[in-house]
């Protein structure tokens, strides 16, 4: 009977292994984590296919990002085979379905799969400013704050972004010492101005530029709402305060950090154009606005004052509706604000109108992460595309959808110690970069199918929209573009 303790032995040992080996690996969070248990994430992960014949939901169902969406950036950002056999399991007719008009004769130029594919404006050059500069990237991290997500995950997207030679947006959160490791970064702020407020909270310039003195800041961005609780504001609760936060902010520890509703430094447009001058005279730098799209008379307003005064933004980011990586009221990510393609379209053609969107950068965020929906945002008129979540997914990030419980299990949306040491920096960095460089690889791919030589070039009347299962629209019907304006911004 001496088997009968053999064997478990044996397998007690094999345990015992597996989780020395689960703890010590630095590759997976989730295992290093939750080591063994972790394992059966990945087991059901490879039994997918087979159980989802029967039983679970398809490969392009789920929600915010499918399967297949998930799939294609950790392939990307690991270096593995990010091809799909068999033939596409979408459904191509389904409304709303991207479909792209190849050219007979597609752009035969080599490929550079590490190339920087920068934009193809300059930031700035319009108005001048001091600081103008081309973006070396159109594909660029979005506003994630430290504070809504860990040290080691600021860390991960700053240092990633050096190694991608992208642009990392620093979120409202002010610029933390995690932000400082190579990663070139867009400064913004909010209605709460951390990073740039004085003790009562409001907007200060002189610590605006002590916060970005000695910082590759290249853009400040201010921001007016986002797609996850526009016209709410925002809320940090106390336990994400820590001392570190609270100092980077210039807010009290371990109290609810609110960002109001709406900015006190500017209450219309004519003021908010003065205080986008302002900051662009003081720091030489592009100054710009982030907004969710709502209302429409402020977009036309804006315009106008645009037109008649010859000043504004020198950038304008529009956050798509469909929320983002912010906790939010479910009401207001599923009713609030227009998703991005109705939200882009109908401002761009504000300013197309009146012949003033080659004047302005425009970047776009919304779940772009993906060629089809940015080659298709940019034939629309967008010259940068920021990512937010799939930039999560890159570092490690499973949608676990716990991101307001502060209780993320792969260390990225989190301050829990235990959980953020299982994301490990130097490889979740080199992940998010090979995610970024294949995006603009995949997307320098579709423009040369299309036969130009850059995603800008790529007619809008390339792209197609499913409207039932019988019918596609090109995208410049679908939006009402008007072809002129893409002339023009040729010229």
């Amino acid at each position: 009977m001496l088997w009968l303790l053999i064997i478990p032995g044996l397998l007690l040992l094999a345990l015992v292994v597996i989780f020395v080996l689960d703890v010590t690996q630095r590759s997976e969070a989730i295992r290093r984590n939750f080591p063994v248990v972790g394992r059966l994430r990945f087991l059901l992960s490879a039994l997918g296919p087979e159980l989802r014949q029967y039983i679970v939901a398809s490969n392009d169902e789920e929600r915010p990002f499918n399967r297949d969406q998930r799939h294609w950036v950790d392939a990307s950002s690991k270096k593995e085979n990010n091809y799909f056999g068999f033939g596409t399991d979408s459904n191509q007719r389904e409304p709303g379905f991207v479909l792209i008009r190849h050219s007979a004769f597609p752009d035969t130029t080599m490929i550079d799969e590490d190339a920087s594919l920068p934009c193809a404006k300059v930031l700035g050059g319009f108005n001048q400013r001091t600081h103008a500069f081309r973006p070396r990237s159109i594909i660029n991290i979005s506003a994630m704050s430290y504070g809504s997500l860990s040290n080691a995950a600021i860390r991960a997207l700053n240092e990633g972004s050096a190694l991608a030679g992208c642009l990392h947006n620093t979120g409202e959160g002010g610029i933390s010492s995690h932000h400082r490791h190579g990663g070139e970064l867009m400064f913004q702020f909010g209605t709460g101005y951390f990073g740039c407020r004085d003790e009562a909270g409001n907007f200060s310039m002189d610590s605006l530029l002590a916060s970005i003195a000695d910082t590759p800041v290249r853009a400040i961005e201010v921001k007016l709402s986002q797609g996850a609780k526009p016209g709410l504001g925002g809320m940090l609760p106390a336990a994400k305060v820590t001392p570190e936060i609270a100092q980077t902010r210039g807010i009290p520890v371990n109290r609810d950090c609110a960002s109001p509703a709406s900015h006190t430094a500017f209450g219309d447009v004519d003021s908010m154009i003065d205080f986008i001058e302002e900051i662009a005279i003081a720091t030489g730098l592009p100054v710009g606005i982030k907004s969710a799209v709502g209302q429409m008379g402020f977009w036309n307003e804006l315009a106008d004052r645009m037109e008649e005064r010859g000043q504004g933004p020198d950038f304008i980011t529009i956050d798509g509706g469909e929320g983002g990586t912010g906790a939010a009221p479910l009401t207001f990510s599923d009713h609030v604000a227009l998703p991005f393609r109705l939200a882009f379209s109908e401002v761009f053609a504000v300013f197309a109108k009146r012949d003033l969107a080659e004047r302005v950068v425009w970047i776009g965020s919304g779940k772009l992460g993906f060629g089809s929906e940015a080659l298709l945002a940019m034939t629309l008129g967008v010259d940068m595309i920021a990512i937010g979540r799939e930039a999560m997914l890159a570092i490690g990030c499973i949608q676990a959808q716990k991101c307001h419980t502060g209780h993320c299990p792969t260390g990225v949306a989190t301050h829990t110690p235990w959980l953020v040491r299982g994301l490990d920096v130097s490889n979740k960095s080199a992940r998010l970069a090979n995610y970024i460089i294949t995006l603009r690889a995949e997307l320098l791919k579709l423009a040369h199918a299309c036969g130009v030589a850059h995603p800008s070039e790529v007619p809008v009347d390339a792209v197609e929209i499913v409207v039932d299962s019988n019918h596609v629209e090109s995208a410049q019907e679908h939006f009402g573009y008007d072809l002129a304006w893409q002339d023009a911004s040729l010229r």
